[in-house]
């Protein structure tokens, strides 16, 4: 078979979704792995990549170097490493995945040589390319280089000022997609969409989570990263996916409603419970604090949001994961919102060529009206300060995380301004310039929750209007305080566990004696396998320091995981008598709870001490295990805030070993208990 052929196979390869295998993957003491082993690499061909992983390395440290001078050049870099990286990864962690990638391997060293001998000239063509484009940036998360593809238009003019719509396409579920599969890929196919006049931005997502928590971010990060090459219209954006990337499209959709001008997704999963019952035939027997952490990706209990975003949904008349669309179809019903619910004829797991035609000419209507800035209408629901946004309506502060907040918010005649709140303590709202509808010669009529208030500011002269508000027990007030930064649960400072690691963490591993050897053994395997597994199931390397080698520079920019007990970690003994949650040498003392100090340690969330704009995490990584890699719609906390564990019972593939108690902090971060 000559190279050409391989590479077409490689290519539909990777467009087949890879699902979950039903019942088979619901025995969580026979777990699979994922990702797999991968295949045998012949000697030479090992040395071929190895040869090639050196020179082109050299060559990316020689530019690292000489373009210090030319940080324009040197922003570039990324565009080279993420070739490196990809074939690297593949090599080192025994990931090539089909005896075909070698040679996809071999060619993506050759490419990334290219790059950086173009580099090297001050050049960088691949920057005025149409077509296919394979980019790179550097993630905040933990400085690793990540990919991402571009679908460039012809009717681009490369340095022009005309501003291009952008579709968003999510990937399908892919047990096998490395980094070098995903980029041969987007080197070689467009995909099922490629509207004219239009940039098609194809994130990886880092790997198969259905773009939950670092791969949520990775959407943010690129399209940075793009917006600094490509003119992307910001009110013409759109998310769109099938399958897994569904999936993702749903999440999207409710959680930044709007940032988009429509969201088209296509079967995927847009909730935990009832498509684990339906598509995977599991027996759930979740914890009332699992059950509570479902509400942050569970798409259903967030639809009033899209009464602010126009969804064009699409299903096949046979698929299974029709179930995603059908319950949203629910759900949106209930508020009084009809789903434009696309169905392709006869259509298991697969787009119907007609449903795609009608696709298109409903995204390209919607696309030019373009996104509405300042809706005169805005209803909205969150669970959490994560998601705490929907155009001018922000929600700084909530009476109790993990119970539905709401507000109904809508200008009417004569600058008459309702607003209706249920579980929220704060909010603003906020038009920037140029968005305020109302007239700026006469006052604004505010009234919040029935409650009238004289003093609220009038619109500006640039048609812009900001009022803060705060719940006070005398009602509603306009406050004229910056924003609040004392200990209290805020935007991107709210947990759980897993909240921290969507931005910048480092790893701090012990260096002294612990109190008890076990509870250190114990940590240190919790440490290891959030490490090796960050790399696996989110693709990066995770950054890692020993606790005296901790800067100020660090504790100001990062997340701080502590691995260890109060005596083996000196961050940890630092911080200790901020914490709610007291651990001594001779037990852990939760409320009137106290579990025996041998056989127990501490994981946790909490605003570190040391800089309360920053997380603490104690002993812990991402709180969901090798089970649920097999279903991504598993892929979910399954710790709260806090959790004390007992390390007498084993570690397994769903938990870190006994939960012996755990829970939420309150609304000031204060210890409340370990009951629903």
């Amino acid at each position: 078979m000559n190279r050409s052929c391989l590479s077409l196979l490689l290519v539909a390869f990777s467009l087949i979704p890879a699902l979950a295998d039903g019942p088979a993957d619901n025995v969580a003491e026979n777990v699979r792995r994922i990702p797999k082993p991968g295949v045998p690499v012949a000697k030479e061909d090992r040395k071929a990549l190895e040869d090639g992983i050196a020179l082109l390395g050299a060559k990316i440290e020689g530019l690292r170097k000489s373009l210090k001078s030319k940080p324009g050049l040197l922003e570039l870099l990324p565009d080279v490493e993420v070739y490196h990286r990809a074939v690297w990864s593949a090599l080192t962690y025994d990931e090539f995945f089909r005896a075909n990638e070698i040679q996809a391997g071999k060619d993506l060293l050759r490419d990334g040589i290219e790059r950086a001998g173009q580099l090297e000239n001050g050049q960088a063509p691949w920057l005025t390319r149409k077509g296919l484009v394979v980019r790179g940036y550097r993630s905040k998360i933990d400085r690793s280089v990540q990919p991402y593809g571009m679908v460039v238009p012809e009717t681009w003019t490369p340095g022009g000022a005309m501003k291009h719509r952008l579709d968003f396409w999510f990937h399908g579920r892919g047990e096998t997609l490395s980094e070098l599969s995903f980029i041969n890929g987007r080197q070689r196919t467009v995909g099922q969409y490629a509207p004219a006049d239009t940039f098609v931005l194809h994130p990886y997502g880092r790997y198969s989570n259905a773009n939950k928590f670092a791969g949520e971010v990775d959407l943010f990060e690129a399209l940075e990263h793009a917006k600094k090459t490509y003119p992307i219209d910001d009110d013409r954006i759109a998310v769109r996916g099938f399958s897994m990337g569904g999936a993702a499209c749903w999440q999207f959709a409710v959680h930044y409603a709007d940032r988009w001008f429509a969201a088209n997704p296509g079967a995927g999963f847009s909730e935990t419970p009832e498509f684990l019952r339906t598509f995977q035939q599991e027996t759930l027997n979740p914890t009332w604090y699992e059950k509570k952490l479902w509400h942050l990706y569970d798409c259903t209990d967030w639809a009033v949001n899209l009464f602010n975003c126009p969804t064009v949904a699409y299903s096949g008349e046979v698929d299974r994961q029709k179930q995603a669309a059908d319950i949203m179809e629910k759900y949106l019903a209930e508020e009084g919102i009809d789903l434009l619910h696309i169905i392709g004829p006869g259509m298991a797991h697969k787009l119907h060529p007609d449903s795609k035609v009608e696709i298109e000419e409903r995204l390209a209507s919607l696309a030019r009206n373009g996104r509405d800035r300042a809706p005169a209408k805005i209803r909205f629901t969150t669970w959490t300060l994560r998601y705490n946004r929907l155009h001018w309506v922000t929600v700084d502060g909530m009476e109790e995380h993990w119970e539905r907040a709401r507000v109904e918010a809508e200008i009417g005649r004569n600058n008459f301004v309702s607003v209706t709140t249920t579980n929220v303590s704060a909010l603003t709202l906020d038009m920037a310039a140029g968005d305020c509808p109302m007239d700026n010669t006469q006052a604004v009529n505010l009234a919040i929750d029935g409650q009238h208030l004289a003093e609220a500011p009038r619109v500006k002269s640039d048609r812009s209007w900001n009022v803060r508000l705060r719940k006070t027990k005398d009602g509603w007030q306009v406050s004229n305080d910056t924003p609040d930064k004392s200990l209290r649960k805020r935007h991107g400072l709210q947990g759980p566990i897993d909240d921290a690691f969507m931005d910048s963490f480092l790893i701090v591993r012990p260096t002294h004696k612990p109190w008890f050897p076990k509870v250190a053994e114990w940590a240190k395997g919790e440490q290891e396998h959030a490490i090796e597994h960050w790399r696996r199931q989110f693709r990066g390397e995770a950054r890692v320091k020993d606790d005296v080698d901790v800067t100020a520079a660090d504790i100001a920019d990062s997340n701080l995981i502590l691995f260890g007990d109060p005596a083996s970690n000196r961050v940890l003994t630092k911080i200790l008598d901020a914490l709610p949650i007291r651990w001594t040498s001779g037990d852990i003392v939760a409320g009137d709870k106290r579990l025996d100090g041998k056989t127990h340690a501490l994981s946790m969330v909490y605003p570190n001490p040391l800089n309360r704009d920053r997380y603490v995490v104690l002993n812990s990584g991402f709180t969901y295990r090798e089970y649920d890699y097999l279903n991504n719609a598993r892929q979910v906390p399954k710790l709260p805030d806090w959790a004390v564990i007992d390390i007498s019972k084993p570690v397994s593939s769903r938990a870190p070993g006994g939960i012996a108690n755990a829970g939420f902090f309150g609304e000031e971060w204060e210890y409340k208990g370990d009951r629903e």
